[in-house]
């Protein structure tokens, strides 16, 4: 569980720096909350997928 909270905490906060920096080279508009959300939940479902996959290969 605490794995997941660490995981949603770097992802919102890298999410929002990548999003400032990449709406200020395209000049686009920039929602840090919108952002953010969907960086926390690529990273976990991205994070929870690496684990699910590593733990089917190493039981076979």
């Amino acid at each position: 569980m605490m794995k997941q909270v660490v995981i949603i905490f770097w992802a919102f906060i890298f999410g929002e720096v990548i999003g400032a920096i990449g709406g200020a080279l395209e000049v686009m508009t920039y929602e840090p909350l919108t952002i953010g959300i969907v960086a926390a939940l690529v990273a976990l479902i991205t994070a929870n997928g690496i684990s699910l996959l590593s733990k089917s290969d190493s039981v076979k």
